[in-house]
């Protein structure tokens, strides 16, 4: 029986033990009369010792790099062990070599740090993926799904596959469309989620759904961001939101302990969608430090400065954000210019030091009134950013502004996990491009009792119920309780703009299915790219997708989106648009 071993697995167990491995070459070096090897696989490296009186000893020292080689040797104690792996204190002294697969120089350093551009690790993905920081991304990906998926089935969810190919359905974003041979003029869609399939999942009885799915929008891209993604599909029949909630809070409180060995604290906290956008100028905050937006109208209704005095006429609203720092000119600047990116006119900053006030307006505003707010959150020396103008472009300015400090300031630790629940969330939200309302999460979010029988008339101030879970300044899921009256989803639809042509044509089959039963139902969905990018500290979701498309959207390494022979489009009944 041959005595075979992975890389990073050998150790003192098999001193003294004739071992066979194979994996790929990291390092060939030669001292004098030894050849020093470092093989590889994903459990890690071993270091091989070739004496130079071995017949192998030439062909070694001309292997290149990330070959693949089989090593037979007797596993010693090394004489100067490597603290810096794992089975430093071991090697092998090579008898015999097979060189299996020969490398080319590789485009890439194929080492725990490279020097490449992100296209080309991405042209040269499979080289990428055996660096140890990418691949234990995946790896880590891999334990935090099963993780999760165990919880689940623990708990008696049903893993159910829905179909790709679907129908093309107004869920937000565009559909990314298939042609089909057998039907001219037909296309499918591939869905953007599972949304109508888990609802008649509920219709059919199966109580307590779950699935892994794969999901397709045609939406710009950006760092967290991916035409295809996946997410957590979970859905659930006579429940309301607080049992939703709950068990999302104990599946994630199950991974975390289960993978990393950490006790997350719940319940999460529950803020108010307006509460959110008021305090934090954002529907996603990062709770990992306070920095709240604070309202300063009191502060100023007897102020001369025209700033705020005139916005103060107008009704608008001053606010602002305070911090113990004295931020210096190059970040003020970077943060102006970022307020005024997000609709501010501009970003006033005032700071106070050894009891002397400076900044953008020290001339024209009264120094009692900016001495008084600094006193008020006990704050010696400081600098306080204040922008005055509608309360919607305040939020959004500041909250960026808010944002961008946390990172400045080096406040958001990357190993502090800050989960919150964003629910009272508007049923609507005004499209500006379309001059209309549109839904805020996805026609089938149920209103809130206390506007069902105003949700389409007063669009404006309709509520749903719907929340968000968000983790350290990310949104990583949401869902709703759903509509599960024919009537109520028929005005929905009505409220949206939909003819009743075409509600029965995009929806008829489910409009059909709830005249036979149907319970009362919600769910959730969680982004597990955006998610493991945020557990693994990567800056971009292309770092925990194994084979991820660039911002363009192209895939660098297959070279796709690509051309089609005319045949094919025949075939399909498609010409292309000159």
């Amino acid at each position: 029986m041959i005595n075979w071993r992975y890389c990073g697995m050998v150790d003192k167990t098999a001193v003294g033990q004739n071992i066979t491995i194979q994996g790929w070459v990291r390092k060939n070096r030669k001292l004098g009369s030894l050849i020093f090897l470092d093989i590889y696989d994903r459990y890690g490296l071993v270091q091989v010792v070739v004496e130079e009186n071995n017949k192998y000893f030439e062909q070694i020292y001309s292997t290149p790099k990330e070959s693949v080689v089989k090593i037979f040797g007797q596993v010693n104690l090394r004489k100067s062990p490597n603290t810096k792996i794992k089975n430093g204190d071991v090697e092998i002294l090579l008898k015999e070599f097979t060189l299996i697969s020969k490398s080319e120089t590789t485009p890439i350093i194929v080492e725990e740090t490279t020097d490449a551009l992100e296209d080309t690790r991405l042209k040269y993905r499979y080289l990428d993926l055996r660096r140890s920081p990418v691949q234990n991304n995946i790896i880590l990906r891999s334990k935090i799904i099963n993780s999760l998926r165990n919880y689940l089935v623990k708990q008696d969810f049903i893993e159910i596959e829905t179909p790709y190919l679907s129908k093309p359905t107004p869920e937000g974003a565009r559909d990314y469309l298939v042609p089909t041979r057998n039907n001219p003029n037909s296309f499918y869609a591939l869905p953007q989620s599972p949304q109508i399939y888990k609802q008649l999942l509920m219709v059919a009885g199966f109580l307590k759904y779950f699935q892994v799915a794969r999901c397709f929008r045609d939406e710009d891209l950006r760092a967290d961001r991916q035409p295809e993604f996946t997410q957590l599909d979970i859905e659930m029949s006579f429940v309301d939101e607080k049992i939703i909630m709950e068990n999302t809070e104990k599946m994630f409180s199950s991974m975390m302990k289960e993978v990393f060995g950490i006790t997350i604290k719940t319940p999460f906290e529950i803020i108010s969608y307006t509460d959110a956008i008021n305090n934090y100028g954002s529907d996603k905050p990062d709770l990992r430090f306070d920095l709240r937006l604070n309202n300063a109208n009191e502060y100023f209704k007897s102020s001369t400065c025209k700033i705020f005095a005139s916005n103060l006429e107008k009704n608008n609203v001053i606010k602002y954000i305070i911090v113990d720092q004295i931020i210096d000119k190059k970040e003020i600047e970077v943060l102006r210019k970022l307020a005024k990116d997000n609709k501010a006119f501009d970003l006033i900053f005032l700071a106070l030091k050894n009891n002397e006030v400076s900044g953008s307006i020290k001339n024209i505003v009264e120094h009692d009134i900016i001495k008084n707010i600094f006193s008020n959150h006990n704050i010696s020396n400081g600098t306080m950013f204040i922008v005055a103008d509608k309360l919607s472009v305040v939020n959004q300015a500041l909250g960026s502004v808010r944002n961008e400090l946390g990172s400045f300031l080096k406040l958001k630790d990357p190993k502090d996990y800050k989960f919150c629940w964003i629910t009272d969330w508007p049923l609507y939200e005004y499209s500006e491009e379309e001059n209309r309302y549109v839904a805020a999460h996805h026609p089938f979010t149920s209103p809130t009792p206390d506007c069902i029988n105003t949700f389409d008339t007063n669009q404006k101030d309709a509520k749903a119920r719907a929340y968000d879970i968000v983790l350290n300044g990310y949104e990583i899921g949401g869902g709703s309780i759903r509509i599960t009256s024919t009537e109520v989803q028929q005005r929905m639809f009505k409220a949206l703009g939909l003819e009743k042509e075409q509600i029965q044509n995009k929806f008829g089959f489910m409009l059909d299915a709830f005249k036979y039963g149907v319970p009362p139902h919600g769910g959730i969905a969680l982004g597990l790219d955006r998610l493991v990018m945020l557990l693994t500290g990567s800056e971009s979701i292309r770092d925990v997708i194994a084979f991820p498309k660039n911002s363009h959207g192209n895939d660098l390494m297959m070279e796709s989106p690509g051309e089609v022979d005319e045949s094919s489009l025949d075939e399909l009944h498609l010409s292309i648009k000159k």
